[in-house]
This record gives C-alpha cells, structure tokens and sequence, in this order.
C-alpha cells in the first residue's frame, strides 16, 4: 500500500466529500487522519480514502453513524487482526453479512422509488405532449406551469 499522506483537500476531490463532511466523520471517530503535518494540517492515506469511501457509500442507503462505525470495526478486525479464533472471525463476519442484507435490502428500495419517479416524469412528458399546440415545442411556455411564478395555472 501506498504510504503518500495527502492533505485533507486532495481526499476531498478524491472522495467527493465536503471538508465540513470529512471533519465532522473526523470528529465522531469515522475517520481518524494517519498523521499531522508539522503545521497541523491533517494528513490522510490511502487507506484513509478508502474508509471515507465506504462511509460515503452507506450513507445514501440511510445507515446511522453508529450502524458505520460497527461495520468499519468488524473489517478493521478481520483486516488487520491475524490471530482471530475461528469463533470471533465468524462473529465478525456475520456482523459484515447483515450490513450487506440491509444495503441489497435498501437498494431494492431505491430501484423501486426510481421506477416510479420515472414512471411519474413519462407521464408529465406524455401529457405535456399531448397538451402542446401543434409545431410548438412542450418547454416553449405551454406546459401545466407558469415558469414566471412557478405555480399552476
């Protein structure tokens, strides 16, 4: 693994976090940066962006702080702990199975408000069509809003 510390900007655009968020996952022991510079300046690795990227993925799937921090506990265990007896291991990794039940779970949710919202904008669509004077495009003004106010008609 590489040992390059990167300066909490360059993790930001990495991860595509906020420096508010990266702190704040910092702050409730998400993340803890790998080094200090002599300035201060937080430094992060590799490793580090990788964590935030699992926290960055559990997130939208609507985890809690804790449910990440358990999950991030278990692999930091199974990872670097080589000396589990076959009972913890087993512990651990069954901890790790229901947070991947929960996030397939969540998903499956998440495909099915996503093929009614799709459902919903084809319908809008196919009104706006059918509501257009003919030759005049549905944007130009003739559909169920006043874009001035941005309230029906």
């Amino acid at each position: 693994m590489d040992d390059k510390h990167m300066q909490i900007g360059e993790v930001a655009a990495r991860t595509g976090l906020s420096l508010r968020t990266i702190r704040h996952y910092e702050e409730t022991g998400l993340v803890i940066p790998s080094a200090r510079s002599q300035g201060g300046f937080r430094l992060y690795t590799e490793a580090d962006v990788q964590r935030l990227m699992v926290i960055r993925r559990m997130k939208p799937l609507g985890f809690t702080l804790d449910q990440m921090r358990d999950l991030l506990e278990a692999t930091d265990r199974l990872d670097n702990e080589s000396g589990l007896g076959a009972d913890v291991r087993e512990g651990l990794l069954s901890r790790v199975r229901v947070y991947e039940q929960a996030a397939d779970e969540q998903v499956d949710r998440l495909r099915t408000q996503l093929a009614r919202a799709e459902d919903f904008a084809a319908t809008l669509r196919t009104r706006l069509e059918q509501a257009s004077p003919a030759g005049r495009p549905s944007g130009a003004g003739g559909g169920a809003y006043h874009r001035a106010e941005g309230q029906p008609r």
